[in-house]
């Protein structure tokens, strides 16, 4: 089995500097680093926690598409979250405009800091290629 880095266009920059890859996946299963809610064009973070959590699903929406899956075949989501009692309700808003049902297990943990004072979220997933077209959903 081999084991392929994911970096979508344009976050080869984030590979080279920062020396990690938006995904990895090993055989029919995706690890997406965290993506947070930073304009990859600007490297500015977004303002509040709807633009934020928007911006990081579709972090992860593209490195699952550069590996060969779409957010209907995650089976694992975790959330870390600066004001988590806070800005639950929110993110909860925008979480389900992106991951449908049958839902995937999650885990949202509350930290004191992320990678940059301004960022409030930072969304983890692991996906299943293919296991979203073959669903239970009891």
């Amino acid at each position: 089995m081999t084991r392929r880095s994911v970096n979508p266009p344009p976050t080869g920059m984030l590979y080279d500097r920062l020396h990690f890859s938006q995904a990895t996946r090993v055989g029919d299963t995706i690890w997406v680093s965290g993506q947070v809610g930073i304009d990859v064009s600007t490297m500015t973070p977004a303002d509040g926690m709807d633009a934020q959590a928007r911006l990081a699903f579709e972090g992860v929406r593209a490195a699952l598409e550069a590996g060969g899956a779409g957010l209907q075949d995650i089976v694992e989501l975790t959330t870390f979250h600066t004001d988590l009692r806070g800005d639950m309700d929110a993110f909860s808003r925008v979480k389900d405009e992106y991951i449908a049902a049958p839902y995937p297990s999650w885990t949202a943990v509350g930290v004191e800091q992320l990678a940059l004072p301004e960022l409030l979220v930072e969304i983890r997933a692991v996906a299943v290629v293919g296991c979203g077209d073959h669903v239970d959903g009891s």
